[in-house]
């Protein structure tokens, strides 16, 4: 294949994925269009809410993504401090959960690896709207990664194409400011460099749990057929509510009123409190409500449904009748939830692995595949750093863990543990009141 048939290739995946990518960004942001709604009751809404969207993509996603905390690498066996030095020198600490967020969402995110003006190893973490890759279906492995955006001030679109042996910077002939204007072809190079990698510096975070599924699946798909089940049931609610939800009062024997124009208007406002009527034929009464009940068990049986595929428990969604009376019933709900948590770190650990292996060969010049790392992740059953601290101590209280164990568990680094382990002997001298001076002497 030429480079041009390289290119072409790559920028029809681009391409093809942009529809499908800018439909699970409109449901993760809420933004989706109201489905099942019929016109009538698109009229009767008119403008009285903008949208109705109840965002449960989003929830279901920073769910699982806050159980997804990298704590550290190890290195051969053994913890390695460069590395995560390095993780927190590229803020990845931060950036690594926006990157399981977008791989969530789309299926698939990427991290790309090279080195900064003074050579140290910087990361950065792209998007599947610029990135897409080309994997050998013999061997897995990604041989050509192709990125391309659009400056819209200079109505010009920018490629780089990265191979195992090279990285070359294109141009675009054309004089567009979008995107999906961007022509496959008529790219002119403007730069290539070696490199020393051996390997494609563009690793996919792929969200997939399936051999051949290499662009990943979203944890959106299962979702959106019922999320648009439960908008459209909330929104015939909502009419409901608005036309006949509230008592509607009739009347009889009423003369109308007539404008100057002639039009009839209604003799009784629906502000008004008070219906009064000189007539004596005059006859009020009044329309039962609607029972709203219907709509509200078509709804759980929606979030039944909902709670089944995404894993998240009812006191997530909101059925405060089944909120959790105790820390066990509290972790039996979120079992299942922590489970997919769990299987998602095996499946990001791979590509984070990865990123250790390039990170070390930029430091150290080592070739990648000659390095073992090892990703290090948080208990998913826990959501934040205070969770994890509480269970780390009451294993220590318990005599089950020593304590450079616990510091370890925690995110320290070797030499965060032998510093503190340093302090607290210091400390422990001086509350015995131990003169060190006074001992070597």
């Amino acid at each position: 294949m030429t480079t041009t048939d390289l290119i072409k290739a790559l920028s029809d995946r681009l391409d093809n994925a942009q529809a499908r990518i800018g439909l699970l960004d409109a449901y993760y942001d809420g933004n989706q269009p109201l489905a099942f709604l019929a016109p009538d009751a698109r009229e009767a809404l008119g403008d009285r809410f903008g949208r109705m969207s109840s965002n449960i993509p989003r929830l279901a996603v920073t769910s699982l993504a806050e159980r997804l905390r990298v704590t550290g690498f190890t290195r051969d066996g053994q913890p390695d401090p460069a590395l995560w030095a390095a993780w927190l020198r590229n803020d990845l600490d931060q950036l690594a959960p926006v990157a399981h967020r977008e791989a969530l969402t789309l299926g698939r995110s990427y991290a790309l690896v090279w080195a900064d003006p003074d050579g140290r190893p910087r990361v950065s973490i792209e998007s599947a709207r610029q990135v897409t890759t080309i994997t050998d279906p013999a061997t897995r492995a990604v041989v050509a990664a192709f990125k391309r955006w659009v400056d819209p001030a200079a109505r010009k679109g920018y490629a780089v194409l990265y191979e195992p042996d090279q990285i070359t910077r294109y141009v675009s002939d054309a004089n567009v400011a979008d995107p999906a204007a961007l022509p496959a072809t008529s790219w002119t190079a403007t730069g290539t460099i070696r490199n020393p990698f051996g390997v494609v510096p563009m690793v996919p975070i792929v969200n997939t749990d399936r051999i051949l599924d290499l662009d990943g699946a979203s944890e959106l798909d299962d979702l959106i057929p019922l999320v648009d089940g439960l908008n459209k049931a909330l929104a015939d609610l909502l009419v409901t509510s608005e036309y006949f939800a509230r008592p509607r009062r009739w009347a009889t024997g009423l003369e109308l009123i007539e404008t100057d124009d002639g039009q009839v208007q209604n003799p009784i406002p629906d502000a008004m409190r008070m219906m009064v009527s000189e007539s004596p034929d005059t006859k009020f009464g009044q329309l039962d409500a609607a029972d709203l009940a219907s709509y509200e068990a078509a709804v759980r049986v929606l979030l039944g449904q909902i709670m089944a595929v995404s894993a998240l428990p009812a006191h997530f969604i909101g059925i405060t009748s089944a909120n959790p009376s105790s820390a066990d019933a509290l972790r039996a709900a979120e079992a299942s939830l922590a489970a997919r948590a769990e299987a998602r770190q095996a499946t990001f650990g791979r590509s984070w692995e990865a990123v250790g292996r390039l990170v070390v060969a930029a430091s150290t010049g080592t070739d990648p595949a000659a390095v073992a790392v090892s990703c290090q992740w948080a208990d998913p059953s826990t959501r934040s750093v205070a969770q994890e601290a509480d269970a780390v101590v009451k294993l220590f209280s318990a005599g089950l863990l020593p304590a450079s164990t616990a510091l370890a568990k925690l995110g320290y680094s070797d030499d965060e543990i032998a510093s503190i382990r340093s302090a607290r002997r210091a400390e422990a001298l001086d509350s015995a009141g131990v003169d060190l001076k006074a001992v070597a002497s």
